[in-house]
């Protein structure tokens, strides 16, 4: 049975997977947990103009679709951490690839003239 998300019907693996990750923010939060595991201020820093809410918005909703795991550490004040799941770090051959085009499309900047079909 295809997946349903926002009423669409999701039986194009491409959708699917966009619906996970397409969010705004939420491929520059994988990125930053690729790197290692990461608490709120740390993603903070890493990433100018993200706000509070919209973080965590974006972790619980990276959560509930079983990329993101969330740790709670029994101390005073609490401390939280997230990481990758198994399943979150499927999505590294993607982001090397985005990676990949984007050095490459730097290399070649807009200024210089490009071939047309």
């Amino acid at each position: 049975m295809p997946h349903i998300a926002n009423g669409t019907k999701l039986d194009c693996p491409v959708h699917l997977v966009l619906s996970y990750i397409g969010s705004k923010w939420a491929i520059l939060i994988l990125q930053e947990l690729f790197q290692g595991n990461r608490r709120t201020n740390e993603f903070l820093s890493a990433l100018p103009g993200i706000s509070t809410k919209t973080l965590t918005a974006r972790l619980r909703e990276l959560e509930s679709y079983g990329l993101v795991n969330r740790t709670v550490f029994p101390e005073v004040p609490p401390r939280v951490e997230y990481s990758l799941t198994p399943k979150g770090r499927e999505v590294q051959p993607i982001m090397a690839a985005l990676n990949q085009v984007g050095e490459h499309w730097l290399e070649h900047s807009p200024s210089q003239p490009t071939a047309r079909l």
